[in-house]
């Protein structure tokens, strides 16, 4: 299965709630709404003014058929438009974006169902194409690659998916677990170490940080490895605690490397809808966040947070995740997540 096919069939949740209110819009009944006949469709008898049979709407719409639903794009279509856009996760500030620059060359204009979702797909692809970048490889051996994000946000397994595929990419790979503090985080990366044949380095429950990724970046300096992945703790409700132990691993790292880390990613749950803009705001005054992963997209309605991210931070966005087996994590593709997220097909 594709990686785009697998990405709508499990952004349902989301494609579903644009959907639903993207009818709703359409269908309103208090609006002014075109349902066009078909060509051939029957006139009636002579002198028989009763019109003709109503097109099928949902099957109409999806099937793209000229009789669908059509609404004149003004002003009150534009608000409502905005209100599902909303609904959809994306926030205040980047549905007025979408909805005005729609409006640019379309006022007027009646459009069905299929013909918005087109051209949501297009300004969703538009405004993301400038953050969509791989995480990049440099020269520079060890690659440090510094993990944060909040608990439960899925670090762990990301760091293990990153892990396997950079090794299946003939990278050397070794991977801290930098989160002492919760031992389920130090098993599920060994888990993911033995299966992909990296080496994890661990440190005893509760012991420091720092000290584990100054031992790392020594012994992955020694043995040459390409990328030297460390693990953080996210526990946000002691900020405080949590700024001072990545000030501290910071502060070790670069008394080895003074590039260190080369890559601070900040991984995102989905499911936390715009509350990851604010952790976005956090970790980069903690961290100095240098790309997002976001994870979890097949298990919410919000996958619209990724456009309101991409809209408001610029940060590059290197992949997404869908589930939990290993090729679940991809590299984000904009037209594709946009497709997916409005239920459309990616072109090309």
């Amino acid at each position: 299965m594709s990686f785009f096919k697998k990405l709508k069939e499990r952004m349902f949740k989301s494609s579903s709630r644009l959907d639903e209110g993207l009818e709703a819009l359409i269908d309103d009944t208090t609006a002014p709404a075109d349902t066009a006949p078909p060509p051939d469709a029957p006139q009636g008898a002579p002198g028989n003014s009763a019109p003709a049979p109503a097109a099928p709407g949902m099957l109409g719409r999806f099937l793209g058929r000229s009789d669908a639903p059509r609404r004149a794009l003004d002003d009150a279509m534009l608000e409502a438009l905005e209100d599902v856009l909303i609904q959809a996760d994306m926030g205040v500030d980047t549905a007025m974006r979408v909805t005005a620059n729609l409006a640019e060359g379309h006022m007027g204009r009646k459009l069905s169902v299929a013909e918005i979702k087109a051209l949501l797909a297009d300004e969703i692809a538009r405004i993301m194409e400038p953050v969509a970048r791989p995480l990049p490889l440099y020269p520079a051996r060890p690659q440090v690659v510094l993990v944060v994000g909040v608990n439960g946000a899925g670090k762990t397994t990301t760091i293990g998916k990153l892990a396997s595929q950079l090794r299946g990419a003939g990278k050397s790979v070794m991977i801290a677990a930098g989160d002492t503090f919760r031992a389920a985080a130090v098993e599920q990366l060994q888990v993911w170490g033995e299966r992909a044949g990296v080496p994890v380095l661990t440190a005893p429950e509760g012991s420091d940080p720092a000290s584990l990724a100054f031992d790392a970046l020594s012994r992955a300096k020694a043995e040459g490895i390409d990328l030297l992945m460390i693990d953080t703790a996210g526990r946000l409700q002691n900020r405080a605690d949590l700024m001072e132990e990545l000030a501290k691993i910071l502060r070790v790292l670069r008394k080895l490397d003074p590039d260190a880390p080369h890559n601070t990613l900040l991984v995102l749950d989905a499911t936390t809808g715009q509350n990851a803009l604010n952790q976005v705001d956090i970790f980069r005054k903690l961290a100095n966040v240098s790309g997002l992963i976001m994870t979890k997209l097949d298990g919410t309605a919000r996958g619209g947070v990724l456009v309101a991210l991409a809209d408001r931070f610029g940060l590059p966005i290197h992949a997404i995740g869908v589930g939990e087996q290993i090729d679940d994590l991809q590299a984000f593709d904009p037209a594709e997540f946009a497709a997916a997220l409005v239920g459309t097909e990616a072109e090309g």
